[in-house]
């Protein structure tokens, strides 16, 4: 069985949860515009609903498990993820920056994520690669965007903590991830290989809760248990 990110009527998604997502809309403020009235949700800066979904947002996926390949004038960009929900949710998140997705079941019960080869990109494996090495670029931020799709590809809840697994084999790239963990008011505690790594933990629930803060509301495929919450 396969996917090509159609509709679920056409093409259904590996387990039985809701719909995706519609893309969410604009979020920001107006200049000038009054603040929210006590008890409605603030919009937090950097935050995942303050901006248009953008194709460099994919970024937040190599971060973790995802991979980007260059073809000539073109780039695939593919991920390896451990539950269905997820699938719903990267699907989602890809078609809302214009770049359709396919997925498959792999042999150890899990899902293939992948995109077709695309010039759209391009900027991406242009940022990210050195010959066929993966790495972050220089400077490299952690926006809210960003680490939305790191946490729907790889976020897992160990209450009162939140683990971010890191993606291949690269301690110099790993630091450069914690330093924008920490410029985006997230600083982990970075959890090497042998000890069940590699990864980031975002300790206690004041770590949890400004994740929460930043990665937005739950999609509605993700399990309760599986988003950090500002409560």
């Amino acid at each position: 069985m396969r996917g090509s990110g159609e509709p679920p009527a056409a093409q259904p998604l590996p387990v039985t949860f809701p719909v995706p997502d519609p893309p969410r809309p604009k979020a920001r403020r107006p200049t000038g515009a009054a603040e929210a009235p006590a008890g409605e949700r603030q919009l937090v800066f950097f935050g995942a609903e303050t901006g248009e979904p953008a194709v460099a947002d994919l970024a937040g996926l190599l971060v973790g498990p995802g991979e980007v390949h260059r073809m000539g004038g073109t780039a695939r960009l593919s991920l390896v993820v451990d539950a269905g929900w997820r699938v719903h949710v990267l699907v989602a998140e890809l078609a809302q920056r214009g770049v359709r997705a396919s997925w498959a079941p792999t042999e150890d019960q899990r899902y293939a994520v992948r995109t077709a080869y695309t010039r759209t990109l391009v900027p991406l494996a242009a940022a990210w690669l050195r010959g066929t090495t993966q790495h972050p670029p220089a400077g490299f931020p952690l926006d809210g965007r960003r680490l939305r799709l790191w946490l729907a590809a790889a976020g897992v809840a160990d209450p009162p903590d939140f683990l971010l697994r890191l993606g291949g084999t690269d301690p110099v790239g790993w630091t450069v991830i914690g330093g924008a963990l920490v410029a985006a008011g997230l600083g982990g505690e970075l959890i090497e290989p042998g000890a069940g790594g590699p990864a980031y933990r975002i300790i206690g629930r004041r770590g949890t809760q400004r994740l929460a803060e930043l990665v937005g509301e739950r999609p509605s495929a993700a399990p309760p248990t599986a988003w950090p919450t500002r409560d």
